[in-house]
């Protein structure tokens, strides 16, 4: 969340990606950063114990929302 935040302040369009286990702490983490929302994609956990094939196929199934949450500003 942190480096969401550095490149916002930039002014660079950015997006939170994480793994399910990290929802309320993305979210209590925003709202310490003082952001009220933040576009983010949240993607099944673990992630740690994947495949590269398994990788790819979390990536391939977030990409239309990892694409919307950048553009829809």
């Amino acid at each position: 969340m942190h480096d969401f935040a550095a490149l916002e302040g930039r002014g660079v369009i950015a997006a939170f990606l994480a793994s399910t286990q990290f929802v309320v702490a993305a979210d209590a983490q925003a709202r310490a950063l003082g952001y009220r929302e933040v576009p983010s994609v949240f993607v099944p956990h673990p992630i740690q114990d994947r495949t590269d094939e398994e990788m790819r196929a979390l990536a391939d199934a977030a990409l239309e929302e990892v694409l919307a949450a950048v553009t829809r500003r």
